[in-house]
């Protein structure tokens, strides 16, 4: 059986452990919120700017010569 000053470390540590991972769990979903918002900027940029065909390449005919 665990004494009283054993289970009131351990009720200690766990409430650090507790408090770590909370400010942990604040800290990730601001950058999940950060990333989500980049990751709409780049879609409707990449909607706004219309790809554009190719065009075939000229060649420039050399004149005359030997």
């Amino acid at each position: 059986m665990a004494t009283a000053k054993q289970i009131q470390y351990r009720l200690g540590q766990a409430k650090k452990k507790l408090t770590k991972l909370n400010k942990e769990i604040a800290a990730t979903k601001s950058n999940v919120k950060k990333l989500e918002t980049e990751l709409k900027k780049a879609k409707a940029a990449a909607k706004a700017k219309p790809k554009k065909k190719a065009a075939p390449k000229k060649v420039a005919k050399k004149k005359g010569g030997a």
